[in-house]
């Protein structure tokens, strides 16, 4: 055995430089952004070896950080062998390629979106998901292209042999063709899965079931709450954007009544304007929700600012106005002093802890209020064909009186107001 070792076939971690830059007012503080970025890094398989950051006023327009910093970074990434340099925010095609040029080959240079694309490729797994990612990174690359082919339109300015060659398309314009092409390929095919989607939307709106949404910071543990909730087994890892496909179960309150649940993917500061977009048939779950959980991991110091990302989407994608609550996840790891904080600054939110199951008694309790909110009571009489009706009310409202006769069954019950609606032509009288 000694003469021949075992030869480790895991992949070697890239070795990773991150850059960060302070200088806007009320911003997160450059450390914390930094710490996330070092967070999403190892999401996608890289090693974080070392930090630099910088305050300035605007950003340098050639090379993002000062040209003292960008020597100061050469010289690390030489010194430590780095692989890539990660910049914690977007990087314009110029200002990237300047620094390619600066820094020198074989050592990559990538910003956030890049990352958290990357990322979200690792992690697609439904074909609907796929597509979302594929068409935000050609989105991505297609300004940021370069003249892969540059050395023969050098050899064709010289004259002579070999410059009269390739008078129609340039090698670029046909790459950028290509993928405008595929973009165009992808909407189309996301805008089919989508029709599809609205279809299976519509059939939960008719069956009147309330329809909650998670909606949250990137690992606030919104599957895990998922899970707990419904007894599913829905991906939950403690990993940046481990689950990107919405994942929709049903439940039933404690007085019978049945509602959706969905998780939809996290959101994160600085997300990039093309994945939201790229994702909005995704999205359209929280919108199109009764009801949104705002999930916020209570134990992060960060949780106000998650929040406020938060709600930066929740307005991008038009749910702004939707009845949302604020659920503190995982408070099994805050101290009692720091519970009683919490509830005196947002007296309106739910505390719990999907790992210990502590608070979700009163989580489901507040469920019930809010389905209840706009439940109206009604006075029916069913025909007996109307089976179906009757087993609606059951299920998604609150029986107070059931009576049968020969002209049928007489209900009073509370229900919500899409199944108000259906019930009018049986005689319905809303108090």
């Amino acid at each position: 055995m000694a003469r021949f070792p075992l030869v480790s076939t895991a992949p070697v971690p890239e070795r990773a430089v991150l850059v960060g830059v302070e200088g806007r007012p009320g911003g997160w503080p450059v450390e914390r952004s930094l710490d996330e970025l070092e967070r999403l890094a190892d999401t996608a398989g890289a090693e974080t070896i070392a930090r630099i950051s910088q305050r300035l006023d605007r950003p340098n327009p050639r090379t993002y950080i000062g040209s003292g910093k960008v020597e100061e970074l050469c010289g690390l990434v030489r010194r430590i062998d780095a692989d890539v340099v990660i910049f914690d925010d977007d990087l314009t095609p110029s200002q990237q390629t300047n620094l390619e040029r600066t820094v020198g080959e074989p050592v990559k240079i990538i910003d956030r979106t890049a990352l958290i694309l990357d990322i979200f490729g690792l992690h697609a797994t439904t074909r609907e998901g796929r597509l979302q990612v594929q068409l935000a990174q050609l989105q991505y690359l297609l300004p940021r292209l370069r003249g892969m082919w540059s050395h023969l339109a050098k050899e064709q300015t010289r004259g002579g042999i070999g410059s009269r060659f390739g008078q129609g398309e340039s090698q670029l314009e046909v790459d950028r063709r290509l993928i405008r092409n595929r973009i165009a390929s992808l909407r189309r095919e996301l805008k089919e899965l989508e029709r599809r989607r609205d279809v299976q939307a519509k059939s939960r709106v008719s069956s009147n079931s309330f329809r909650v949404a998670l909606a949250g910071y990137t690992n606030a543990g919104k599957s895990s709450l998922l899970n707990k909730l419904t007894g599913s087994a829905v991906l939950a890892q403690d990993k940046l954007f481990a689950t990107l496909d919405p994942t929709t179960r049903a439940y039933r309150l404690p007085g019978g009544r049945e509602l959706t649940i969905t998780d939809t993917v996290g959101f994160i500061q600085k997300l990039p304007h093309g994945l939201v977009e790229a994702f909005k048939s995704t999205l359209a779950e929280a919108r199109d929700a009764d009801l949104i959980l705002k999930v916020v991991d209570a134990s992060d110091d960060d949780f106000e600012r998650h929040l406020e990302a938060v709600d930066r989407v929740l307005e991008e994608i038009g749910a702004g106005d939707t009845p949302a609550v604020v659920v503190f996840n995982k408070c099994d790891l805050l101290g009692d002093e720091d519970r009683r904080a919490l509830s005196l600054r947002f007296p309106e939110a739910v505390l719990c802890s999907a790992y210990t199951g502590e608070g979700l008694d009163a989580l489901v309790d507040r469920l019930s209020v809010e389905a209840a909110r706009l439940d109206a009571i009604v006075d029916v009489v069913l025909p007996y064909r109307e089976g179906a009706l009757l087993k609606a009310i059951h299920e998604q409202g609150q029986v107070l009186v059931e009576e049968f006769d020969e002209n049928g069954v007489h209900v009073v019950a509370k229900v919500g107001p899409r199944l108000g609606g259906i019930l009018k032509p049986f005689g319905s009288k809303a108090n």
